[in-house]
């Protein structure tokens, strides 16, 4: 497989594995190879599992020529961030008290990829517990970016993207709860979706009925995504929020076909006070032209009370002060200053306020349901601005044009967290690049459970760009 193929869609290696032009042992090895080249410019990945991804590919060969019946990634490879348990294979959290963590059982959403022939090849980079949008550890360094060595993959599900971006796995598992797929989706050009809550079953979370954080695929394209969901999606018994959540046909309703003739897209740039640059606002215009193009009626709405990282933080914040206080008591020269720092901020959220912030939660969701009872779909950039320097502070100030803000979150993403509070389905997409030659992504939100549909939307925004051929040199 040369290096070009390895650049090839999931949906594309799945068709010639089943025509037998090309074998799952060539692809494994092709991978492995890659990412065994690339690891040490990248730092993408925590732990590799060569000897055993080359077992089962080798196992995957043989059961294609024993003519036996084939599942949906039957030999394709695919990563796992290393916050989601993996069987037999370490998990450590990107933390350093678990460097040596191996779960005995794989989370649902894993076990499902594995059941349909997917090959694991490795787990990827990610902050702390997935703590915040940068991806950097005291266990591993830092991940950089597929583009820019001088700039952050974003975060937390940093690994997943940078991996997928550069060629080294076509399908990867990340996971979301704030952004944390959607930003290094956008800051490394590739697709990632947070989906609507209970499409795919969250069973390793603590709070499953207040949970806002998500099991996610990250792939290179729609298709893949939709191959991706139609193996992870449907009930489980670990999460309530997935009884009775039937699974439609994404790979047959998330085709490119047809346009957006009679549907209506909202859309919106930034809440007030949150500037983007002018890159990402002229990407967002040709953006929404795209859609217009495909025959999409464009609705402009208000950003008005749409600053939400407060809420956010008060309900995330004190779901890590719950789970981890007693390990940073244990543990604190293991720990990261920023992690600790975020563990602090949350000391100052008493129950009131927690119960206050799921009120306000409830609110946001009911709001958005307005919206999307005038539009089909909402659009808004994934970032204000481009890929942060790979030496970005969480705490530290941010740059768009020339000028400084503080506090990023609110200021890099102040979209994303939303929608994991409301459940609804978002996605960013590759839209374009900036001057500095780094992704731009759109960032298109669905109604609740219409998750097929966005990816329909999607997959046509996707055929109309020219952006599919353009990827990182490595």
């Amino acid at each position: 497989m040369s290096g070009d193929s390895c650049f090839l869609p999931a949906t594309e290696l799945r068709a010639r594995v089943a025509r037998k032009e090309i074998s799952p042992v060539e692809i494994v090895s092709a991978v492995l190879g890659r990412a065994e080249r690339l690891q040490g410019k990248l730092n993408c990945f925590i732990t590799l599992c060569g000897e055993e991804a080359m077992a089962q590919a080798k196992a995957a060969e043989r059961k294609i020529m024993a003519g036996q019946p084939l599942g949906l990634l039957h030999g394709i490879p695919f990563t796992v961030k290393d916050i989601v348990n993996t069987r037999g294979v370490r998990t450590t959290f990107g933390a350093v008290p678990y460097r040596d963590n191996v779960p005995d059982t794989d989370a649902v959403a894993v076990a499902r990829l594995r059941a349909q022939g997917g090959i694991l090849i490795g787990k990827t980079t990610t902050p702390e517990f997935g703590s915040k949008c940068l991806t950097d550890s005291p266990l591993f360094g830092r991940t950089r970016n597929a583009w820019s060595a001088e700039r952050s993959s974003g975060g937390s599900s940093g690994g997943a993207a940078v991996a997928v971006a550069s060629g080294i796995a076509p399908l990867a598992v990340a996971t979301d709860g704030g952004g944390s797929t959607r930003i290094p989706a956008a800051c490394n050009g590739v697709v990632g979706i947070k989906q609507s809550s209970g499409a795919i079953p969250h069973s390793q979370v603590q709070d499953a009925f207040g949970n806002q954080t998500y099991v996610t695929p990250t792939t290179r394209t729609v298709a893949d995504t939709a191959l991706m969901m139609q193996a992870m999606a449907g009930e489980d018994p670990s999460d309530p929020w997935s009884i009775g959540v039937p699974v439609p046909d994404y790979l047959g309703v998330a085709a490119p076909r047809g346009d957006l003739r009679g549907k209506r897209v909202l859309f919106c740039v930034s809440p007030p006070g949150r500037p983007v640059s002018a890159d990402v606002a002229a990407s967002f215009k040709v953006s929404l032209d795209r859609l217009a193009s495909l025959g999409a009626e464009l609705e402009e709405f208000s950003g008005d009370g749409f600053d939400i990282e407060p809420i956010w933080r008060a309900i995330n914040h004190t779901v890590w002060r719950t789970r981890f206080e007693k390990l940073a008591a244990d543990h604190p020269n293991d720990l990261s200053e920023t992690f600790l720092k975020q563990l602090a901020l949350a000391a100052k959220v008493s129950g009131v306020d927690y119960q206050q912030a799921m009120f306000d939660r409830t609110a946001l969701f009911r709001r958005i349901q307005a919206l999307l009872a005038r539009g089909d779909f909402l659009a808004m950039p994934t970032l204000t601005r481009t890929a942060l320097p790979i030496d970005q502070d969480l705490f530290g100030t941010i740059d768009i044009d020339g000028r400084s803000f503080d506090s990023v979150r609110p200021h890099w993403f102040p979209w994303t967290m939303l929608f994991n509070m409301t459940g609804h389905p978002a996605i960013s997409l590759p839209a374009g690049f900036g001057r500095d030659g780094l992704p731009i992504g759109l960032h298109l939100v669905g109604r609740f459970r219409a998750d097929a549909e966005l990816l329909r939307v999607s997959a046509l925004f996707e055929a109309a760009s020219d952006l599919l051929g353009r990827w990182p040199d490595a």
